[in-house]
């Protein structure tokens, strides 16, 4: 998903009369038809693209104002506007890791969407609409669905497992416990020189996934299950060499996507798999591992999760209401739209009408001709996005260094669960 800087772009249009639409119509109470012109804020230049390839084309005499703002600046941008209510925009996208933040203070800042999601809620997938939920009202809708796989090199499957066909690999890891025997199994027969997985870090979104309470209830610190069930598969695959001792995003995490992964005296490290969501193949791996085509398949892994996204918000006070939920549910939810959008980016929507309609048309080169939506659709209404809070990234920002603490031997497992607690407690004020 492409950040850019700052641009401003304006898409002009014929003014003529809107005609009424099942969101309310283009009038107010007052009888007065609404202005004509949109103002819309973003982080990502996918909106961008929808508004100037599809919307306006759709929707020639509605005025798109339209700003793009980096991700790391876009928050500092939106709060002082949408507090003050001077200059705030009538939509604006969310993205996944700030999305609660917004969603969790309901009516004070943004739009009811409620009465647009129930007209709609029968062909969607359900989860994206549960994290733009907050006290029984819909707040923010998304296009997307990012359900999350694993992605494996065939050529490591066959010479370690002896087939590379994925219902075959999936066998090998299909829950936690055969995925670890099947991490012994490449180290014993590659004699330490494959790992199942480049790094540990791979391993939390399906952890977090599996959870069954989220990080705060009722006000208090909870600390799933699952997440100690990770905290100690870490401390294992670091201790049993499973893992290629890398960093998300770090250098040789790339690196090993491209089979150029080496230890720190040089040797070669194969590594079979990664953990990544839909667009982890279009804007993860094609793009570092090209020369890789044709090497790759996706298989559901041991857990079903989910890993980013963009919703799409309206301002409470907005002048022009209708518009704004109109422009929401056309982006995020109308079928000829999603369609020809999923056709032309191969993004996975969250309508399961357009998904059954397309799911059976994809070969994916990269992934050796694997129909690779038809799988992402079948993993995508297993996901739960009930759990997601706004605390949550600050949350597990210290429970990372909590994890990495006690896999490095630095901290026993009790002390970093303490100092993770204080940590939580003296930031958040939450114990």
């Amino acid at each position: 998903m492409k950040k850019s800087s700052v641009i401003l772009s304006t898409v002009a249009a014929a003014a003529m009369i809107m005609s009424v639409t099942s969101c309310g119509g283009a009038k107010k109470a007052s009888g007065k038809a609404e202005a004509k012109k949109l103002v819309v804020w973003s982080f990502t230049d996918e909106l961008q693209n929808m508004i100037e390839g599809y919307y306006s084309k759709d929707h020639p005499d509605v005025q798109v104002d339209y700003s793009l703002t980096p991700t790391d600046q876009f928050p500092n941008k939106l709060d002082p506007v949408l507090a003050s209510g001077n200059g705030a925009p009538d939509v604006f996208a969310l993205e996944d890791a700030f999305v609660r933040k917004y969603v969790e203070q309901g009516d004070k800042l943004l739009l009811d969407l409620t009465d647009v999601y129930n007209e709609v809620k029968g062909k969607m997938i359900a989860y994206p609409a549960e994290v733009g939920s907050y006290n029984g009202k819909v707040y923010g809708l998304s296009w997307q669905a990012c359900p999350g796989a694993m992605f494996y090199r065939r050529s490591i499957a066959k010479k370690y497992l002896g087939t590379d066909d994925p219902a075959e690999v999936q066998k090998y890891v299909k829950d936690w416990a055969t995925f670890l025997s099947t991490a012994e199994k490449f180290k014993n027969d590659s004699k330490g020189s494959c790992v199942i997985v480049s790094t540990t870090g791979d391993l939390f979104m399906p952890y977090k996934g599996a959870r069954k309470d989220p990080w705060v209830v009722n006000g208090k610190l909870v600390i799933d299950p699952a997440m100690e069930d990770y905290m100690e598969m870490c401390k294992l695959m670091k201790d049993k060499g499973y893992e290629g001792r890398q960093a998300q995003w770090a250098e040789g995490w790339f690196a090993g996507m491209k089979g150029d992964l080496k230890t720190e005296s040089g040797a070669a490290v194969e590594v079979f798999s990664y953990f990544l969501p839909t667009w982890g193949l279009h804007y993860v791996l094609k793009p570092n591992a090209p020369e890789t085509s044709g090497d790759w398949a996706m298989i559901p892994g041991p857990a079903a999760y989910r890993w980013g996204g963009t919703w799409v918000a309206a301002y409470k006070n907005t002048k022009v209401p209708n518009l704004a939920k109109e422009f929401i549910k056309y982006v995020a939810t109308d079928d000829s739209f999603l369609e020809r959008w999923a056709k032309d980016t191969g993004d996975m929507v969250s309508n399961n009408n357009v998904i059954n309609k397309i799911k059976d048309t994809y070969s994916e080169p990269y992934l050796k001709g694997q129909n690779h939506y038809a799988e992402f659709a079948k993993m995508a209404n297993n996901v739960d996005g009930k759990l997601t809070q706004g605390t949550d990234q600050a949350i597990e920002g210290f429970w990372g260094e909590a994890v990495a603490s006690y896999i490095n031997g630095e901290k026993s497992k009790a002390q970093a669960i303490a100092d993770f607690k204080e940590h939580v407690s003296s930031e958040l004020g939450i114990n």
